[in-house]
C-alpha cells in the first residue's frame, strides 16, 4: 500500500470509527486541531495508564505529580523560554504562507551526502507551494500568551506551559520531601502543552495544543551518564513492548552543535511514519540547569544534601519525554493492516481492515455478540457484559451477520469476540474468537473472567 494512502485511509477510519475528528469541524475546522471521539479517548488513556504503570506503579523509585499549565509567569523566564523558545520563520513572497525554516532545510538535504561540508541557505530555496522565494529568516516566539485577572497589561501576562517539565522542577523540593525520596529517584508528569506551531501538520503528529508524558529522572552528578543510557534503552522497550515493530524504531544522537542549550546529551526515538522518520519521543541529559535556574531566580534552595555521603550538590536530570499523541499515531500506524478478499465467510472479497493493536491497548477488549435479538441470547449476552465490564471497556454488537459484526471489532482493534449461541443456554458455554489468529474455542461463562484476565496479564 503506497504510504500516503495507508495515511489518507486511517485518517477516514479514525473519523469514521470514532477515533479522531477533526476539531470545530461544523466550523470548518480550526488549525491541526483533533478532538478524540469515544473510542480514541479510550485508546490514549490506555496508551498513558500504560506509561504510567511500567513507570510509575512498577516502580519504587518514581512518584507522581500533576502541576498547573498556567503558572507564575517568572518560571518561563527563570528557564528560558520568554526570551529563547523561538523557531526561524520564513513567510513565501508570493503565496504568503509561513513555515519553520529549519523544516524546509531539513527536507531539502535529507538523503544527500556532503550537506554538512556546504550547507543549504533558505534562500537557495523555493516555495513548496507555490515555488515562490522566501523572506529573511526571522525569530518567532511559540509561547502562548494569555491574560490573568479582569485587566489586561503587562502585570496580567502569564502563558500556557509549552511543557511539562518546568512544573517538576520548581516541586522537586516539596516532593522530595513529601515522598522521602533520596537520589536517584524520579518524578513523572502526564498533562497538556501548548506550543504555537509556525506549521502544525501530519494528521496528530505536530499540533498546538498536545498531551506530553514525561519524566526528569534526578541523579547525582558523575552517574548521569549511566543513568542516561539506561533511560534511552528503556524509551525503545517502552514502544516495543507494546507490539511496535522494532524495524519502524531506531535511535537518533543529536550532534553536539544541535543541542538545546541545556543539554549534555540528547538521544531521540524515531518512528518510520508515512513520509519518513519522525521524533517518537526524546530523551535528554538536562544536567544541573534547571534547578541552578530556579534556585537563582527564586531564591529558593533546590540543592541536595547527602546524608550518605556528607556532600551537598545539585542534581543532574535525565528526561525521556514522550509525547502522548504522537504514540497513538505510531501505535494506530503500526497496527493498521488491510487484507484483500477479506477474512470471513460472509466478506464478499472485500477488503477487510484489521488494526492489530496491543491487547493493552485496545480502546475495548472484549465485544459480546448474542446470535439473537431475543431471548435467552440477549439476557445471558447482557449478564457477561455486565460482569466483564467491571474489568475492562466491553462493546455489545447484536446488529448484522456474526461476520460482519467481526469485520466491525476488526477495524477497531478489539482483540476478542464472545458469541452467544443457541447451544449457550443449554451447555453454558461461549465461543471466543481471537483477532489475529481467528482461532476460536469453547468457553465457560463462569471462566471468562479468568481467561481474558490470564490474556491481558
Amino acid at each position: 500500500m503506497d504510504t500516503d494512502q495507508k495515511m489518507e485511509k486511517l485518517i477516514a477510519l479514525c473519523k469514521r470509527r470514532g477515533l479522531l475528528f477533526p476539531g470545530s469541524e461544523i466550523y470548518g475546522g480550526f488549525g491541526s486541531s483533533y478532538d478524540y471521539g469515544p473510542l480514541g479517548v479510550a485508546l490514549k488513556m490506555n496508551v498513558k495508564n500504560e506509561w504510567w504503570r511500567q513507570l510509575v506503579q512498577m516502580r519504587r523509585d518514581v512518584v507522581g505529580l500533576d502541576a498547573a499549565i498556567i503558572m507564575n509567569p517568572k518560571v518561563w523566564e527563570a528557564s528560558g523560554h520568554v526570551a529563547g523558545f523561538t523557531d526561524p520563520l520564513v513567510d513565501c513572497k508570493g503565496c504568503h504562507k509561513r513555515f519553520r525554516a529549519d523544516h524546509l532545510v531539513e527536507a531539502a538535504t535529507e538523503g544527500m551526502p556532503g550537506m554538512h561540508e556546504k550547507p543549504i541557505e533558505i534562500s537557495d530555496l523555493r516555495c513548496p507551494e507555490c515555488g515562490g522565494e522566501f523572506t529573511e529568516v526571522r525569530q518567532f516566539n511559540c509561547m502562548f500568551k494569555t491574560s490573568v485577572g479582569p485587566v489586561e497589561d503587562s502585570a496580567s501576562v502569564a502563558y500556557l506551559r509549552p511543557e511539562t517539565a518546568q512544573g517538576i522542577f520548581v516541586n522537586f523540593a516539596l516532593v522530595r520531601d513529601a515522598a522521602r525520596k533520596k537520589l536517584p529517584f524520579g518524578i513523572a508528569q502526564i498533562g497538556k502543552a501548548f506550543r504555537n506551531e509556525i506549521t502544525p501538520g501530519n494528521f496528530i503528529f505536530r499540533t498546538r495544543e498536545f498531551e506530553q508524558m514525561e519524566l526528569e529522572y534526578f541523579v547525582k552528578p558523575g552517574t548521569d551518564e549511566e543513568a542516561f543510557e539506561d533511560w534511552a534503552k528503556w524509551s525503545v522497550e517502552f514502544y516495543a513492548s507494546l507490539g511496535v515493530k522494532r524495524d519502524n524504531l531506531r535511535q537518533y544522537e543529536h550532534p553536539k552543535e544541535k543541542l538545546s542549550h541545556y543539554s549534555k546529551r540528547t538521544v531521540d526515538v524515531e518512528y518510520l511514519y508515512p513520509w519518513g522518520w519522525g521524533e517518537l519521543c526524546g530523551c535528554a541529559n538536562r544536567t544541573d540547569f534547571d534547578l541552578k535556574q530556579h534556585s537563582k531566580h527564586s531564591g529558593t534552595d533546590l540543592s541536595y544534601f547527602d546524608e550518605a555521603t556528607g556532600e551537598r550538590y545539585t542534581p543532574y536530570v535525565i528526561e525521556p519525554s514522550f509525547g502522548a499523541d504522537r504514540a497513538v499515531l505510531a501505535f494506530l500506524l503500526d497496527a493498521y493492516e488491510e487484507i484483500d478478499g477479506g477474512r470471513s465467510a460472509d466478506s464478499n472479497k472485500e477488503v477487510e481492515t484489521v488494526l492489530r493493536l496491543h491487547p493493552r491497548l485496545a480502546p475495548v477488549k472484549v465485544a459480546v455478540l448474542p446470535l439473537s435479538k431475543k431471548e435467552p441470547l440477549t439476557g445471558l449476552a447482557e449478564e457477561i457484559r455486565v460482569a466483564l465490564a467491571r474489568r475492562w471497556m466491553v462493546q455489545y454488537d447484536e446488529t448484522g451477520s456474526v461476520g460482519r459484526r467481526y469485520r466491525r471489532q476488526d477495524e477497531i482493534g478489539t482483540p476478542w469476540c464472545v458469541t452467544v449461541d443457541f447451544d449457550t443456554p443449554e451447555d453454558g458455554k461461549v465461543t471466543v474468537r481471537d483477532r489475529d489468529t481467528m482461532a476460536q474455542e469453547r468457553i465457560a461463562i463462569g471462566e471468562l473472567e479468568a481467561y481474558f484476565a490470564e490474556k491481558l496479564a
